[in-house]
């Protein structure tokens, strides 16, 4: 496939960019992506969001419980006007009550999966800005066969194929 010369420039912006949101380096995520895709944020609150309550959680799993405060003031208090987002500000500040945030009803906060689930967000909506695939074609393939090998263990039970294993694919 050729692609412009920019195309592998914004890809190597958008994996560190992945890269920063995944690690909890929220604010450098944000800052690359408004390099990259200007205007995106502020088109997608929801996004804009959950990359400072990121940044807000890992303040809060450093234990800079201050720091925190501060941050949350300056930089979230503005979603408080916006009814969806009351529950999760709520959610994120109760982590502050807790000793150990970790072990709090809200741990899911500070899980990888919930970087995880982020940094995706995050990485389709450059695409989408972009005008590029959200998915590649071998993403699309790979999910098709695990869906149809699925349905044929469901179907077959016990003379079905072992479930898909990319690994095990690769190795093979």
């Amino acid at each position: 496939m050729k692609h412009p010369v920019d195309y592998l420039v914004d890809m190597d912006k958008r994996k560190s960019i992945f890269h920063f949101a995944l690690e909890g380096n929220a604010l450098e995520a944000i800052e690359l992506t408004q390099q990259l895709a200007p205007n995106l944020l502020e088109a997608n609150m929801d996004l804009h969001f959950d990359l400072l309550s990121l940044h807000f959680i890992d303040l809060v799993r450093s234990r800079k419980c201050k720091e925190a405060l501060e941050f949350g003031q300056k930089s979230l208090t503005p979603f408080g006007k916006v009814q969806k987002y009351v529950t999760k500000l709520e959610e994120f500040i109760a982590l502050l009550a807790y000793e150990e945030p970790e072990r709090s009803p809200m741990f899911q906060l500070l899980s990888p999966e919930y970087r995880q689930n982020i940094a995706d967000s995050l990485n389709r909506a450059i695409l989408a800005h972009a005008k590029l695939p959200a998915y590649s074609s071998l993403e699309k393939l790979i999910q098709q066969i695990t869906v149809v090998r699925e349905y044929l263990q469901q179907e077959l039970a016990k003379d079905a194929p072992p479930p898909f294993s990319l690994k095990a694919f690769l190795n093979s």
